[in-house]
């Protein structure tokens, strides 16, 4: 969760030094690739990506977590007799 929370403030900065309502100072980064990317408009192929990365490895643990509280409630029963 950390990193999805820190890439999306990454992104809110990015904005607004690209708008200039930021506070801080106006400058931009330097990172040439970053810029590349962005002008180029493959930032928002490479932000979807890792959001689908992210959103499947929230479905698999969700999906093992419920699995495992399956497993557990039906072991339990069975190790009492």
């Amino acid at each position: 969760m950390l990193p999805f929370c820190l890439m999306v403030w990454n992104s809110w900065q990015t904005l607004q030094v690209s708008l200039g309502t930021s506070s801080g100072p106006s400058e931009t980064s330097g990172v040439e690739m970053a810029d590349m990317m962005r002008s180029n408009g493959k930032i928002y192929v490479v932000l979807a990506v890792v959001l689908l990365i992210q959103a499947g490895l929230f479905v698999f643990l969700w999906n093992l977590d419920r699995r495992l509280s399956r497993w557990e409630s039906s072991t339990k029963g069975k190790s009492n007799s």
